[in-house]
């Protein structure tokens, strides 16, 4: 009923009644049964005393994505990732750096981005203690301990650890 309806984001990242909420979504009467003052998942053994958060958790088995957005018809589990979504849209930077003034659409970018400042680096190697600001910065170092090369050229069939060399492999050599 509500995955194809129009949404406009007019700015509140918090609340917006334009949105239709998960519990809008989830509001339609169901017979889910609550043992021991506690909902079950269907599909594994996740629990929680609110039906919604079941039924929200329910979408990462299922698929299902109730969330359109109306500029590019992309849909979304949840409706916070709509909202989030829709700035890509609008051009919408709400978070700001205190440091450096610089804004970004996504708040958990903006905590990310905190850590040029601070240096902080909390993900760690395991096997050699290198540390990093991003999870994705280990995942790539990690693939040096492993020797993973994912990435392969289909013109050559040179691989690599990262997407972005492997596009600049073919630039540089094949274009």
């Amino acid at each position: 009923v509500l995955a194809g309806a129009a949404f406009q984001d007019n700015g509140d990242s918090e609340s917006d009644s334009s949105f239709p909420t998960d519990e809008l979504v989830e509001s339609q009467p169901t017979t889910r049964p609550r043992r021991g003052g506690l909902y079950h998942c269907e599909f594994c053994l996740y629990t929680s005393p609110n039906q919604h958060d079941v039924a929200r958790h329910e979408r990462t088995h299922t698929g299902e994505k109730p969330f359109c957005c109306s500029v590019c018809e992309r849909a979304f589990s949840l409706s916070g990732h709509l909202r989030n979504h829709m700035r890509t849209h609008s051009g919408e930077k709400p978070f700001r750096c205190e440091v450096c003034l610089k804004a970004f659409a996504r708040n958990d970018v903006l905590v990310i981005h905190k850590r040029v400042h601070t240096g902080e680096k909390p993900y760690h190697c395991g096997i050699c203690e290198k540390e990093f600001s991003r999870k994705s910065g280990l995942l790539y170092h990690e693939r040096t301990h492993s020797g993973e090369r994912p990435y392969k050229c289909e013109a050559c069939g040179k691989t690599y650890t990262e997407s972005g060399h492997l596009s600049r492999h073919r630039k540089k050599v094949h274009e």
